[in-house]
């Protein structure tokens, strides 16, 4: 690695430990390199800012974060829980199934695990905490949960990898369907060992007629997926395209279907779009800054390099990755992983043969798992807030979520027909 990159990555690094934000830390790091070598004139650095953000797939990001929270305020989401409370009923430990289910359904309006832990976990971590669930078991459920919001369509995350590796979103969309349903499968089965081992509670026994009247009243949140992946599917529009759709359906539902939606519930969601885009936006270009420097010094070349030297199965490289990538997912913000870690590994994809849909499903999960794992762990810290706990108090009972997400991670990896089979299909 030459001495210009050793830099990028050193300036990073050092910016990390002081605890400097993800998007300042990559601009601090690209600065320092371009003055100490450089490399290419100041401009470069503004320029490549803002071509990390020029493109018209990236606009589905507000526009997803702006449907998703006129969905919440509407009332879609106090709807799905009903739903989830309705259908298991109280089995033991049926609050914590509850949390699984719709952090899931809510992952498939949002788009995002930490705004599912905000909307779920502000309902239902209160109410496990009454009914005798420890609230580091409870936490840790519900962060890791919520990170399936990133895996199932549609997500943010997804979207990122399409417009950086030019890969289709509608397929990376299809192909998060199936290891979202599996890790949805796999966190119930930990929720309900965990729970009838500890002899925690259930929730309570639906009245009769309540599960028909808790479906019919969560209906049109249970349609957004249908409408977004099947218009996604059926080519009627694109992921851009969808998200739109999706702020007109959440307008049209929550003023003439519920009639719950104000104007100042649709000010206040624009304000908070513009706040959580904004953010997403600046590491976004802020990321690509650092994979320009990255590439200019041509590390993505040595590290193919290197990996060949160590390895030449297809499956030993997705190992490999999947290792650098659960790292990684623990010290920083994904969006800012992607956007620096697709320019490095997309010519290994090529050259091993992988499917740049199975990877970038491969690189959401281990971004999900990351996104609960100490010490960054943004999902599982905004649960721990929620809850009025400290992160270690949820580590006794992280482990075995975790380990049950790194399962499903496995299959997929070495069966990866599980990922690419309805995209498949779109061909």
């Amino acid at each position: 690695m030459t001495l210009g990159a050793l830099t990028l990555v050193g300036v990073f690094a050092l910016a990390i430990l002081i605890d400097i934000p993800i998007a300042f830390g990559l601009i601090l790091a690209v600065l320092s390199y371009l003055l100490m070598f450089g490399a290419a004139p100041m401009m470069v650095s503004a320029q490549q800012f803002v071509a990390g953000m020029e493109s018209f797939t990236l606009l589905a990001i507000p526009l997803f974060v702006m449907a998703a929270q006129l969905m919440n305020h509407a009332g879609l989401t106090q709807r799905l829980v009903r739903l989830c409370m309705a259908l298991v009923g109280d089995i033991r430990g049926g609050l914590a199934v509850v949390a699984v289910l719709a952090c899931m359904m809510f992952g498939a309006l949002s788009g995002s695990g930490v705004a599912d832990v905000i909307a779920i976990g502000s309902m239902l971590l209160p109410a496990m905490q009454r009914s005798g669930y420890h609230r580091g078991f409870s936490s840790a459920l519900v962060g890791t949960a919520s990170s399936i919001g990133t895996v199932i369509p549609p997500s943010i995350v997804m979207i990122v990898y399409g417009t950086t590796s030019n890969t289709s979103v509608g397929k990376l969309f299809m192909g998060g369907v199936i290891p979202g349903l599996l890790l949805t499968l796999a966190l119930v089965g930990v929720a309900i060992y965990v729970s009838r081992r500890n002899g925690w509670s259930g929730g309570t026994r639906p009245e009769p007629g309540e599960r028909k009247r808790a479906f019919i009243a969560a209906l049109p949140a249970l349609l957004v997926p249908v409408l977004i992946i099947g218009g996604i599917r059926f080519g009627v529009f694109t992921p851009t395209e969808a998200a739109a759709s999706a702020i007109v359906y959440a307008l049209i539902v929550g003023t003439l279907v519920y009639r719950s939606l104000s104007l100042r519930d649709i000010v206040d969601s624009v304000i908070a779009t513009a706040e959580t885009s904004g953010a997403i936006l600046v590491i976004i270009g802020a990321a690509g800054m650092f994979a320009w420097g990255l590439t200019y010094e041509q590390v993505p070349q040595a590290i193919a390099t290197l990996i060949g030297e160590i390895t030449d199965s297809r499956y030993g490289v997705l190992l490999l990755l999947t290792v650098v990538l659960l790292v990684l997912g623990s010290f920083m913000e994904s969006i800012a992983i992607i956007i620096i870690i697709t320019p490095i590994v997309m010519p290994l994809l090529v050259q091993y043969g992988i499917d740049p849909v199975h990877f970038g499903v491969l690189l959401t999960v281990n971004l999900a798992i990351g996104a609960n794992t100490p010490p960054l762990g943004v999902d599982l810290m905004a649960a721990c807030r929620i809850a009025g706990i400290s992160v270690m108090e949820s580590l006794r009972y992280l482990g075995l979520m975790l380990g049950a997400m790194v399962a499903v991670l496995l299959l997929i990896t070495f069966v990866p027909d599980i990922v690419l089979f309805l995209p498949n299909l779109m061909e």
